[in-house]
């Protein structure tokens, strides 16, 4: 388990990589590898394998958001903040807490109480993070084989569960105090399946069993 003091040296390090950060933001910062991978290569290949006419038409990625729900708050809503705080390490951006919209006596709950957190990446941070998610947070994952081609809404989004934030290397595991879980679904300009699928996949997302079906629009 994780001291306060360990906690604390972590919140300096994070801080300190911050004002790194910024002590250079006058140097010119490079496009995300996998949007100039996206708009060099992957659109070309959509726009062939689907007929489109108007490079409007083409699927592109327009936002990624990470859901942890925290029931433990409940009890506990220390828990929480350091959620908060490891969503902030994996996403590089500040989460917002969520609430819950009414009250179940049966658990506890009470409306207005905070019960998760969310953050919503667009942009380059979206870009930066799918990037990492593929070719380094994934494959951590313990006997993985894929993930599950069927997971798609009807509506062009896809969403899947991650069991641990330990597969982001962002996590030092001895600084741990609870495993969690998180969703996070990728929102495309797409609301056909098919296209969403062939997005994903062609930047990177190692789907699981291609020949399988995938809900797709008739």
């Amino acid at each position: 388990m994780a001291t306060k003091e360990k906690k604390q040296g972590k919140k300096r390090e994070v801080q300190a990589q911050v004002q790194a950060e910024h002590a250079g933001k006058n140097l010119p910062v490079p496009p995300p590898r996998l949007r100039v991978y996206y708009e060099n290569t992957v659109r070309d290949r959509l726009k062939s394998q689907f007929g489109f006419t108007n490079i409007h038409q083409i699927p592109t990625l327009e936002k990624i958001v990470v859901n942890c729900g925290v029931g433990e708050a409940i009890k506990n809503p220390k828990i929480l903040d350091t959620v908060v705080f490891e969503l902030s390490i994996i996403t590089g951006q500040r989460p917002v807490r969520k609430k819950a919209k009414k009250s179940i006596a049966n658990f506890g709950l009470r409306q207005g109480q905070e019960i998760g957190a969310a953050v919503t990446l667009r942009g380059a941070r979206m870009w930066e993070f799918l990037d990492r998610f593929v070719t380094v947070a994934i494959p951590r994952v313990r006997d993985f084989r894929g993930v599950n081609t069927r997971s798609f809404d009807g509506r062009g989004n896809y969403t899947l569960g991650v069991k641990e934030q330990m597969i982001f290397p962002e996590i030092n595991y001895d600084m741990v105090e609870q495993i969690h879980g998180m969703d996070i679904t990728f929102v495309t300009t797409t609301n056909k399946d098919d296209q969403a699928f062939a997005l994903l996949r062609e930047l990177g997302m190692p789907f699981r069993g291609e020949e399988k079906p995938i809900i797709t629009q008739q």
